[in-house]
């Protein structure tokens, strides 16, 4: 089975419980965003892929989002809101 890409962070950054401090949110914030039909806050995304050093891009964790654009926004000086 594919390792969810929460699972994965969490592995990266030491914990579950690590990851939530990172975000200020609480564990069972971030076990909620593994169940079915429940989506990382895209807000999240951007500190996720930063503690992972990359390894989980913000595509992975929430591919319905237009991170191409949001990029590109950044790159253009102007804020990337999530």
């Amino acid at each position: 089975m594919k390792e969810h890409p929460i699972d994965m962070a969490a592995r990266i950054v030491g914990s579950q419980v690590a990851l939530a401090v990172h975000l200020s949110v609480t564990k069972a914030a971030v076990n909620q965003w593994k169940q079915p039909g429940r989506k990382v806050p895209a807000e999240h995304c951007p500190a996720i892929e930063r503690l992972t050093g990359g390894l989980v891009r913000c595509e992975l964790l929430r591919p319905d989002v237009d991170w191409a654009y949001l990029r590109d926004a950044a790159h253009d000086g102007q804020p990337a809101a999530a």
